[in-house]
């Protein structure tokens, strides 16, 4: 999979640019708050249908802009796509090929990324939150029907914790909440199994890449952990059992939830756990060995996406590279060369390893300007 051209209109910083490229490393070098980091979003966006920075498509529309265009020319092994992407305040349209799809759903996956970015070395040590949109994200480009899954999930779950907040469980009416649960078990349940099945593919990529990274010395897994019961559980576990679960725990939580205001069950409160050689690594792991998991997942994902798919996905290297020492830099770098195309925003070059980059391409941005 490559990305050829891009074409951005109205969108951030970039009134209008085009960018053509030649290699398969792409370097955009430039000052910070210049665009390096929209151009990178705006192949995430073009991919996903949604930002990593923000939940506001209106940021993505420049100021003197009514609405914002990416457009994109790109290599699959079926052949030649052409991609586009509106975004203005009424919506988003989407074409492949000059023909606008019906549902967004259609349109993710033919373009397919993996982001690497500071943040994401937060998905070991930092909250939950982070690890629940890591695998939402990786998910939904291989199954896009997940996504649709997960946004009707949330608009149950909204609806279900206003009626907690707004309601007295004694004015509750059971009926009401009866509909909600059987709704948010249905929906939440299918997320859970993709979730399921993705970590442990998943695991299995990452262990491997760890080894290597570590010289054997350390083993690496990841665990998949649900809001109720035991990802193990969910091995013998049809949907109709793990909704009876599901439905059994909203019912057990009902008096604390209306304590609370808020549903304290379903895949919004699941999240992942890592250890080396058998100890927590969020609790008990240096920043060296927090890193290296990080690095491991985000290659695991390349591989996991190369195996589903049957091709590479492009590759997003947000000014991460200055935050890896020069043995886990090397090790990001070995595993991209000439076989997944790369895109690295950094500040300077001396950040980055340039010996072991063979051939790249060089662009300078400054205030919404490309330039070779």
């Amino acid at each position: 999979m490559q990305l050829n051209a891009m074409e951005l209109q109205g969108y951030r910083n970039y009134d209008s640019v085009k960018l053509k490229t030649e290699g398969g490393v792409n370097i955009f070098i430039g000052p910070n708050a210049q665009g390096k980091t929209n151009l990178l979003e705006a192949i995430h966006v073009l991919s996903l249908t949604k930002s990593h920075r923000t939940s506001k498509d209106k940021e993505l529309i420049g100021w003197n802009s009514g609405s914002a265009i990416i457009r994109a020319e790109m290599s699959r092994r079926m052949g030649n796509v052409s991609l586009e992407l509106q975004l203005s305040a009424q919506g988003k349209k989407a074409k492949i090929n000059g023909l606008e799809q019906r549902k967004l759903s259609t349109f993710v996956g033919t373009l397919n990324v993996v982001l690497f970015a500071p943040e994401d070395l937060d998905i070991v040590k930092g909250a939950p939150g982070v690890r629940r949109r890591f695998m939402d994200m990786e998910i939904g480009q291989v199954h896009p029907g997940y996504l649709y899954d997960m946004q009707q999930y949330q608009k149950i779950l909204q609806q279900r914790n206003n009626y907690l907040k707004s309601t007295d469980i004694r004015r509750a009416s059971p009926e009401l909440l009866d509909v909600w649960n059987e709704q948010l078990a249905q929906t939440g349940v299918k997320m859970m199994q993709k979730r399921k099945n993705f970590i442990v593919q998943l695991q299995r990529w990452a262990e491997k890449i760890h080894a290597g990274i570590t010289g054997g010395n350390e083993h690496l897994t990841v665990e998949y952990k649900p809001s109720f019961g035991t990802a193990d559980g969910m091995d013998n576990q049809d949907q109709s059992s793990l909704f009876g679960q599901f439905m059994i725990k909203l019912t057990q939580s009902k008096e604390q939830e209306f304590r609370r205001g808020t549903t304290l069950a379903g895949p919004h409160r699941d999240d992942l756990a890592f250890a080396i050689n058998g100890k927590d690594v969020q609790s008990f792991g240096s920043q060296g060995q927090q890193r290296t998991a990080a690095l491991s997942l985000k290659l695991a994902e390349l591989e996991l996406m190369h195996e589903e798919i049957g091709e590479y996905p492009l590759l997003l290297l947000d000014d991460v590279l200055s935050e890896l020492d020069q043995t886990r830099q090397t090790q990001l770098i070995e595993t991209f060369q000439s076989r997944v195309q790369t895109f690295i925003t950094t500040t300077g070059l001396e950040s980055v390893n340039m010996s072991r980059l063979k051939d790249a391409s060089i662009f300078h941005v400054r205030d919404g300007q490309l330039l070779r």
